[in-house]
Protein backbone atom coordinates (compact mmCIF):
# COMPACT_ATOMS: atom_id res chain seq x y z
CA UNK A 1 0.00 0.00 0.00
CA UNK A 2 1.10 3.29 -0.80
CA UNK A 3 2.14 5.87 2.00
CA UNK A 4 0.00 7.68 4.53
CA UNK A 5 -0.66 11.08 3.28
CA UNK A 6 -1.30 14.23 5.03
CA UNK A 7 -4.24 13.84 7.14
CA UNK A 8 -6.52 16.55 8.43
CA UNK A 9 -6.40 18.28 11.77
CA UNK A 10 -8.23 16.39 14.58
CA UNK A 11 -8.56 13.14 12.47
CA UNK A 12 -8.28 10.30 14.29
CA UNK A 13 -5.49 6.83 12.83
CA UNK A 14 -7.84 4.40 13.30
CA UNK A 15 -11.66 3.43 12.82
CA UNK A 16 -13.50 2.65 16.21
CA UNK A 17 -17.30 2.89 17.54
CA UNK A 18 -16.88 6.53 17.59
CA UNK A 19 -15.58 7.45 14.17
CA UNK A 20 -18.00 4.77 12.59
CA UNK A 21 -20.75 6.69 14.32
CA UNK A 22 -19.70 9.71 12.48
CA UNK A 23 -20.45 8.27 9.37
CA UNK A 24 -22.79 9.57 7.54
CA UNK A 25 -25.24 7.84 5.10
CA UNK A 26 -22.73 8.00 2.22
CA UNK A 27 -20.68 6.00 3.67
CA UNK A 28 -23.21 3.37 4.40
CA UNK A 29 -22.55 -0.43 3.31
CA UNK A 30 -19.14 0.44 3.69
CA UNK A 31 -16.82 -2.08 5.65
CA UNK A 32 -14.83 -0.95 8.47
CA UNK A 33 -11.62 -1.64 6.62
CA UNK A 34 -12.82 0.00 3.55
CA UNK A 35 -13.76 3.27 6.07
CA UNK A 36 -10.29 3.07 7.43
CA UNK A 37 -8.38 2.75 3.85
CA UNK A 38 -10.40 5.82 2.53
CA UNK A 39 -8.95 8.09 5.31
CA UNK A 40 -6.25 6.53 5.19
CA UNK A 41 -5.17 6.66 1.62
CA UNK A 42 -7.85 8.99 0.19
CA UNK A 43 -8.20 11.39 3.09
CA UNK A 44 -11.49 11.13 3.21
CA UNK A 45 -12.82 12.13 6.22
CA UNK A 46 -16.67 12.00 7.55
CA UNK A 47 -17.03 15.08 9.68
CA UNK A 48 -16.40 16.93 6.65
CA UNK A 49 -18.02 14.91 3.60
CA UNK A 50 -20.47 17.18 3.09
CA UNK A 51 -18.72 20.41 2.60
CA UNK A 52 -16.16 18.75 0.48
CA UNK A 53 -18.98 17.73 -2.08
CA UNK A 54 -20.76 21.08 -1.78
CA UNK A 55 -17.36 22.87 -2.46
CA UNK A 56 -16.95 20.92 -5.47
CA UNK A 57 -19.73 21.67 -6.44
CA UNK A 58 -20.02 25.42 -6.26
CA UNK A 59 -17.42 25.10 -8.85
CA UNK A 60 -19.46 24.12 -11.64
CA UNK A 61 -20.64 27.84 -12.10
CA UNK A 62 -16.99 28.58 -13.22
CA UNK A 63 -17.52 26.46 -16.33
CA UNK A 64 -21.00 27.47 -17.57
CA UNK A 65 -19.91 25.41 -21.11
CA UNK A 66 -20.53 22.09 -19.93
CA UNK A 67 -23.71 21.09 -19.18
CA UNK A 68 -23.25 18.66 -15.30
CA UNK A 69 -26.35 16.42 -16.03
CA UNK A 70 -25.78 14.93 -12.56
CA UNK A 71 -24.73 16.73 -9.25
CA UNK A 72 -25.77 14.98 -6.42
CA UNK A 73 -23.81 14.15 -3.59
CA UNK A 74 -23.04 10.63 -4.44
CA UNK A 75 -22.19 11.30 -7.84
CA UNK A 76 -19.85 14.20 -6.94
CA UNK A 77 -18.43 11.50 -4.40
CA UNK A 78 -16.79 9.37 -6.50
CA UNK A 79 -14.64 11.93 -8.45
CA UNK A 80 -13.41 13.29 -4.72
CA UNK A 81 -12.17 9.64 -3.97
CA UNK A 82 -10.64 9.48 -7.34
CA UNK A 83 -8.94 12.16 -6.81
CA UNK A 84 -7.87 11.76 -3.21
CA UNK A 85 -10.38 14.98 -2.11
CA UNK A 86 -8.09 17.36 -3.90
CA UNK A 87 -11.11 19.37 -4.51
CA UNK A 88 -9.92 21.40 -7.45
CA UNK A 89 -8.48 18.00 -8.76
CA UNK A 90 -11.95 16.05 -8.47
CA UNK A 91 -13.49 19.08 -10.03
CA UNK A 92 -11.40 19.36 -13.26
CA UNK A 93 -12.30 15.44 -13.63
CA UNK A 94 -15.73 15.94 -12.96
CA UNK A 95 -15.65 18.50 -15.89
CA UNK A 96 -13.73 16.24 -18.25
CA UNK A 97 -16.04 13.55 -17.58
CA UNK A 98 -19.47 15.23 -18.96
CA UNK A 99 -16.88 17.45 -21.77
CA UNK A 100 -16.02 13.98 -23.02
CA UNK A 101 -19.41 12.94 -23.59
CA UNK A 102 -20.37 16.42 -25.18
CA UNK A 103 -17.58 16.17 -27.62
CA UNK A 104 -18.46 12.51 -28.55
CA UNK A 105 -22.40 12.57 -28.52
CA UNK A 106 -22.28 10.00 -31.02
CA UNK A 107 -20.83 7.06 -28.57
CA UNK A 108 -23.24 7.99 -25.88
CA UNK A 109 -26.50 7.67 -28.04
CA UNK A 110 -28.18 4.57 -26.56
CA UNK A 111 -25.50 4.06 -24.15
CA UNK A 112 -27.25 0.83 -22.25
CA UNK A 113 -26.29 -2.70 -22.72
CA UNK A 114 -28.80 -3.89 -25.10
CA UNK A 115 -27.47 -1.64 -28.01
CA UNK A 116 -26.69 -3.95 -30.70
CA UNK A 117 -22.99 -2.66 -30.72
CA UNK A 118 -22.57 -2.49 -26.97
CA UNK A 119 -24.41 -5.78 -26.79
CA UNK A 120 -22.06 -7.87 -29.48
CA UNK A 121 -19.14 -6.15 -27.57
CA UNK A 122 -20.12 -7.68 -24.46
CA UNK A 123 -20.99 -10.94 -25.54
CA UNK A 124 -17.62 -11.61 -27.38
CA UNK A 125 -15.92 -10.45 -23.72
CA UNK A 126 -14.90 -7.03 -24.27
CA UNK A 127 -14.53 -6.87 -20.75
CA UNK A 128 -14.45 -9.59 -18.89
CA UNK A 129 -15.11 -9.17 -15.22
CA UNK A 130 -13.88 -11.85 -12.55
CA UNK A 131 -16.29 -12.44 -9.59
CA UNK A 132 -13.68 -12.27 -7.34
CA UNK A 133 -11.83 -9.35 -6.39
CA UNK A 134 -8.02 -9.39 -5.63
CA UNK A 135 -6.27 -9.00 -2.36
CA UNK A 136 -6.75 -5.30 -2.05
CA UNK A 137 -10.68 -5.45 -2.59
CA UNK A 138 -9.57 -4.45 -6.55
CA UNK A 139 -12.33 -5.70 -9.13
CA UNK A 140 -10.35 -7.71 -12.31
CA UNK A 141 -11.19 -6.76 -15.70
CA UNK A 142 -10.11 -8.75 -19.03
CA UNK A 143 -9.79 -8.32 -22.21
CA UNK A 144 -8.63 -11.43 -24.72
CA UNK A 145 -7.32 -9.03 -27.69
CA UNK A 146 -7.59 -11.50 -30.19
CA UNK A 147 -11.27 -12.34 -29.77
CA UNK A 148 -11.47 -8.49 -31.61
CA UNK A 149 -13.42 -9.66 -35.02
CA UNK A 150 -12.89 -6.51 -36.66
CA UNK A 151 -15.93 -7.24 -39.57
CA UNK A 152 -18.23 -7.66 -36.18
CA UNK A 153 -17.51 -5.19 -33.82
CA UNK A 154 -16.04 -1.96 -34.05
CA UNK A 155 -12.84 -0.69 -31.38
CA UNK A 156 -15.46 2.16 -31.10
CA UNK A 157 -18.08 -0.13 -29.76
CA UNK A 158 -15.29 -2.04 -27.43
CA UNK A 159 -14.83 1.27 -25.34
CA UNK A 160 -18.37 1.82 -25.22
CA UNK A 161 -18.95 -1.28 -23.66
CA UNK A 162 -16.30 -0.95 -21.54
CA UNK A 163 -16.88 2.49 -20.30
CA UNK A 164 -20.49 1.02 -19.71
CA UNK A 165 -19.31 -1.78 -17.37
CA UNK A 166 -17.03 0.95 -15.63
CA UNK A 167 -20.02 2.90 -15.05
CA UNK A 168 -21.77 -0.11 -13.71
CA UNK A 169 -19.09 -1.09 -11.14
CA UNK A 170 -18.57 2.19 -10.01
CA UNK A 171 -21.76 2.51 -8.07
CA UNK A 172 -20.03 0.11 -5.74
CA UNK A 173 -18.63 2.37 -2.87
CA UNK A 174 -15.86 -0.12 -2.13
CA UNK A 175 -14.26 -0.12 -5.53
CA UNK A 176 -14.73 3.69 -5.67
CA UNK A 177 -11.86 3.27 -2.83
CA UNK A 178 -10.36 0.24 -3.71
CA UNK A 179 -10.21 0.50 -7.47
CA UNK A 180 -9.07 -1.89 -10.64
CA UNK A 181 -6.59 -3.96 -12.48
CA UNK A 182 -7.21 -4.41 -16.19
CA UNK A 183 -5.63 -7.10 -17.78
CA UNK A 184 -4.87 -7.83 -21.23
CA UNK A 185 -4.03 -10.76 -23.12
CA UNK A 186 -2.14 -10.13 -26.06
CA UNK A 187 -2.18 -14.21 -27.02
CA UNK A 188 -2.79 -14.72 -30.92
CA UNK A 189 -3.34 -10.65 -31.68
CA UNK A 190 -2.19 -10.20 -35.22
CA UNK A 191 -0.16 -7.81 -36.67
CA UNK A 192 -2.97 -7.10 -38.88
CA UNK A 193 -4.84 -6.43 -36.16
CA UNK A 194 -3.13 -3.97 -34.76
CA UNK A 195 -2.44 -2.10 -37.92
CA UNK A 196 -6.11 -1.20 -37.33
CA UNK A 197 -5.44 1.09 -34.30
CA UNK A 198 -4.83 4.29 -35.28
CA UNK A 199 -3.06 7.48 -33.21
CA UNK A 200 -7.35 8.89 -33.04
CA UNK A 201 -9.24 5.59 -31.15
CA UNK A 202 -6.30 5.32 -29.60
CA UNK A 203 -6.48 8.68 -28.35
CA UNK A 204 -10.03 8.33 -27.74
CA UNK A 205 -9.48 5.29 -25.33
CA UNK A 206 -6.55 7.54 -23.77
CA UNK A 207 -8.96 10.21 -23.29
CA UNK A 208 -12.18 8.01 -21.96
CA UNK A 209 -10.00 6.08 -19.57
CA UNK A 210 -7.07 8.24 -18.27
CA UNK A 211 -8.73 11.71 -18.04
CA UNK A 212 -12.50 11.25 -18.02
CA UNK A 213 -13.26 8.81 -15.81
CA UNK A 214 -13.80 8.31 -11.92
CA UNK A 215 -11.97 5.41 -11.20
CA UNK A 216 -8.81 3.97 -9.61
CA UNK A 217 -6.82 2.09 -11.59
CA UNK A 218 -3.94 -0.04 -9.70
CA UNK A 219 -2.37 -1.63 -12.79
CA UNK A 220 -2.87 -2.32 -16.67
CA UNK A 221 -1.29 -5.26 -17.09
CA UNK A 222 0.16 -6.79 -20.66
CA UNK A 223 0.63 -10.40 -21.11
CA UNK A 224 2.29 -12.33 -23.63
CA UNK A 225 2.62 -8.98 -26.40
CA UNK A 226 4.28 -9.44 -29.31
CA UNK A 227 7.04 -7.02 -30.22
CA UNK A 228 4.55 -5.00 -32.45
CA UNK A 229 2.51 -4.20 -29.22
CA UNK A 230 5.35 -2.84 -27.58
CA UNK A 231 5.79 -0.07 -30.71
CA UNK A 232 2.41 0.47 -30.33
CA UNK A 233 2.65 1.31 -26.68
CA UNK A 234 5.96 3.25 -27.36
CA UNK A 235 3.71 5.37 -29.69
CA UNK A 236 1.22 6.18 -26.99
CA UNK A 237 3.59 6.38 -24.14
CA UNK A 238 4.03 10.61 -24.82
CA UNK A 239 0.26 10.83 -24.22
CA UNK A 240 0.24 9.06 -20.62
CA UNK A 241 0.53 10.83 -17.43
CA UNK A 242 3.57 9.79 -15.39
CA UNK A 243 0.76 7.76 -13.53
CA UNK A 244 -0.16 5.97 -15.92
CA UNK A 245 2.78 4.86 -17.09
CA UNK A 246 4.41 3.66 -13.56
CA UNK A 247 1.30 1.25 -13.53
CA UNK A 248 1.93 -0.25 -17.04
CA UNK A 249 3.41 -3.77 -16.50
CA UNK A 250 4.80 -5.32 -19.66
CA UNK A 251 4.99 -9.07 -18.56
CA UNK A 252 5.59 -11.01 -21.71
CA UNK A 253 5.19 -14.68 -21.35
CA UNK A 254 6.14 -14.07 -17.92
CA UNK A 255 3.39 -15.39 -15.24
CA UNK A 256 5.42 -15.29 -12.50
CA UNK A 257 6.18 -11.50 -12.68
CA UNK A 258 2.14 -11.18 -13.04
CA UNK A 259 1.89 -13.27 -10.19
CA UNK A 260 3.90 -11.11 -7.77
CA UNK A 261 1.50 -8.68 -8.42
CA UNK A 262 -1.72 -10.19 -8.50
CA UNK A 263 -1.81 -13.94 -6.25
CA UNK A 264 -2.94 -16.43 -8.13
CA UNK A 265 -5.61 -17.43 -6.67
CA UNK A 266 -7.47 -14.36 -7.97
CA UNK A 267 -6.51 -15.61 -11.37
CA UNK A 268 -8.27 -17.56 -14.03
CA UNK A 269 -6.24 -20.85 -15.23
CA UNK A 270 -5.79 -19.01 -18.87
CA UNK A 271 -3.45 -16.76 -16.54
CA UNK A 272 -1.67 -19.16 -14.66
CA UNK A 273 -4.20 -18.57 -11.65
CA UNK A 274 -6.43 -21.54 -9.67
CA UNK A 275 -9.61 -20.40 -11.06
CA UNK A 276 -11.09 -22.23 -13.51
CA UNK A 277 -11.16 -20.73 -16.61
CA UNK A 278 -13.07 -17.49 -17.48
CA UNK A 279 -16.77 -18.15 -18.72
CA UNK A 280 -16.77 -15.34 -21.63
CA UNK A 281 -20.58 -15.07 -21.00
CA UNK A 282 -20.08 -14.25 -17.41
CA UNK A 283 -20.59 -10.28 -17.41
CA UNK A 284 -22.75 -10.15 -20.87
CA UNK A 285 -25.22 -12.03 -18.85
CA UNK A 286 -24.93 -10.13 -15.74
CA UNK A 287 -25.27 -6.61 -17.90
CA UNK A 288 -28.18 -7.97 -20.38
CA UNK A 289 -29.75 -10.55 -18.09
CA UNK A 290 -33.50 -11.47 -19.93
CA UNK A 291 -32.04 -10.14 -22.55
CA UNK A 292 -28.87 -12.18 -23.08
CA UNK A 293 -29.13 -14.17 -25.68
CA UNK A 294 -26.41 -16.66 -27.53
CA UNK A 295 -26.16 -19.16 -30.42
CA UNK A 296 -23.98 -21.29 -28.27
CA UNK A 297 -24.73 -22.60 -24.69
CA UNK A 298 -22.24 -20.96 -21.90
CA UNK A 299 -21.35 -22.87 -18.79
CA UNK A 300 -23.77 -20.69 -16.58
CA UNK A 301 -21.38 -18.67 -13.72
CA UNK A 302 -22.99 -17.48 -10.93
CA UNK A 303 -22.55 -14.04 -10.41
CA UNK A 304 -23.62 -11.89 -7.38
CA UNK A 305 -23.27 -8.55 -8.59
CA UNK A 306 -25.78 -5.67 -9.64
CA UNK A 307 -27.92 -5.99 -12.87
CA UNK A 308 -28.71 -3.56 -15.42
CA UNK A 309 -32.70 -2.78 -15.79
CA UNK A 310 -32.73 -1.94 -19.76
CA UNK A 311 -36.15 -1.70 -21.63
CA UNK A 312 -36.38 -4.94 -23.90
CA UNK A 313 -36.02 -4.87 -27.37
CA UNK A 314 -36.24 -7.06 -30.43
CA UNK A 315 -32.52 -7.64 -31.28
CA UNK A 316 -31.65 -10.19 -33.45
CA UNK A 317 -29.96 -12.95 -31.52
CA UNK A 318 -25.65 -12.31 -31.26
CA UNK A 319 -23.00 -14.44 -33.05
CA UNK A 320 -21.17 -16.63 -30.38
CA UNK A 321 -17.52 -15.58 -29.49
CA UNK A 322 -14.54 -17.17 -30.95
CA UNK A 323 -12.95 -19.07 -28.77
CA UNK A 324 -9.61 -17.68 -26.47
CA UNK A 325 -6.56 -18.88 -27.51
CA UNK A 326 -3.53 -18.68 -26.23
CA UNK A 327 0.01 -18.72 -27.50
CA UNK A 328 3.63 -17.59 -25.70
CA UNK A 329 4.94 -14.37 -26.71
CA UNK A 330 7.59 -14.03 -29.78
CA UNK A 331 9.50 -11.61 -26.82
CA UNK A 332 10.35 -11.49 -23.36
CA UNK A 333 9.15 -9.02 -21.23
CA UNK A 334 11.63 -5.99 -20.66
CA UNK A 335 11.80 -1.87 -20.80
CA UNK A 336 10.99 0.37 -23.39
CA UNK A 337 14.33 2.37 -23.98
CA UNK A 338 12.83 4.99 -26.45
CA UNK A 339 9.92 6.87 -27.04
CA UNK A 340 8.72 8.16 -30.22
CA UNK A 341 7.86 11.89 -29.97
CA UNK A 342 6.60 13.10 -33.62
CA UNK A 343 2.99 13.37 -34.36
CA UNK A 344 1.16 10.93 -36.75
CA UNK A 345 -1.74 11.90 -39.03
CA UNK A 346 -4.32 10.49 -37.11
CA UNK A 347 -6.07 8.68 -39.68
CA UNK A 348 -3.16 6.73 -40.51
CA UNK A 349 -2.54 2.91 -38.99
CA UNK A 350 0.23 2.95 -36.56
CA UNK A 351 1.74 0.07 -37.98
CA UNK A 352 1.96 -0.34 -41.69
CA UNK A 353 1.45 -3.50 -43.45
CA UNK A 354 3.80 -2.79 -46.08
Amino acid sequence: MGSVPFLLKDQKLSTGKGDLAKMTHLQAGLSPETIEKARLELNENPDILHQDIQQVRDMIITRPDIGFLRTDDAFILRFLRARKFHQTDAFRLLAQYFQYRQLNLDMFKNFKADDPGIKRALIDGFPGVLEKRDHYGRKILLLFAANWDQSRNSFTDILRAILLSLEVLIEDPELQINGFILIIDWSNFSFKQASKLTPSILKLAIEGLQDSFPARFGGVHFVNQPWYIHALYTLIKPFLKDKTRKRIFLHGNNLNSLHQLIHPEFLPSEFGGTLPPYDMGTWARTLLGPDYSDENDYTHTSYNAMHVKHTSSNLERECSPKLMKRSQSVVEAGTLKHEEKGENENTQPLLALD
